[in-house]
């Protein structure tokens, strides 16, 4: 099983052109384990693992299952805010991207790492638990969503990290969206994640100064590769 992942930084990236890039990629790997079953043994190719990071220009993504009334904003408001709008093919239900987000998609094939969705998922959150406890914050998982969360169960949880994959034939995309340096007035335009009781933060937020950036983008990184027992290239 191939543990390595190619670590691809896309800089700052329209999110269509992210996501076309991901269905590529995931469509050659999903092939090459088809052409795997049909292979010899000693000819079939270990399947690629790739971990996109990027930050996007102001953009509300909706999930596969999500209400578009959970954006508060029309065609008009969106123009005004230089924000566009996708429905997309991931679980969950709207969220924000935008400069000082770190945005992770895993193109990653389970098998290689022999978990499932839950697992992985799980994973996804822990990297950012892992990722936010060096700098003093606890980060923690809701039963009722997916995500990190600050004070769980508490009038005052609030989201750090959304969470929204989809998932075919065990291969992976889309992924997490973690607030560092973000605009959060951006999230009153909607209802994050469909919650309407639940607030948003940031790193910078809760640390009351801007942190560096690319400094928290190899952290994350570091901690993704020690949950999921990768090896980064």
């Amino acid at each position: 099983m191939n543990h390595k992942v190619q670590y691809l930084d896309f800089g700052v990236a329209e999110y269509k052109h992210t996501w076309d890039r991901q269905e590529e990629l995931m469509g050659e790997t999903i092939q090459m384990k088809l052409d795997n079953k049909n292979a010899e043994p000693s000819s079939r190719k270990e399947t690629p693992n790739y971990l996109i990071f990027v930050e996007h220009p102001h953009v509300y993504t909706l999930g596969k299952s999500g209400d578009e009334h959970n954006l508060l904003l029309n065609y008009i408001q969106l123009q005004a805010n230089d924000a566009t709008f996708f429905r997309t093919n991931r679980g969950g239900d709207i969220t924000y991207h935008g400069p000082g987000q770190i945005v992770g998609y895993p193109i990653i094939d389970l098998e290689n790492f022999d978990i499932g969705l839950r697992q992985y998922i799980y994973n996804l959150e822990e990297t950012i638990i892992k990722t936010i406890a060096e700098f003093g914050l606890e980060g923690s998982r809701d039963e009722s969503a997916t995500g990190v969360w600050l004070d769980v169960g508490k009038p005052t949880a609030r989201k750090i990290c959304a969470i929204g994959v989809k998932s075919s034939r065990h291969v992976t995309m889309h992924g997490f969206a973690f607030n560092v340096n973000t605009n959060l007035d951006y999230f009153q335009h909607i209802n994050p994640c469909g919650f309407v009781d639940k607030g948003v933060t940031s790193l910078q937020k809760e640390l009351g100064k801007e942190r560096d950036f690319e400094a928290i983008k190899a952290l994350t990184r570091q901690k993704f590769a020690e949950v999921f027992g990768a090896e980064m290239i």
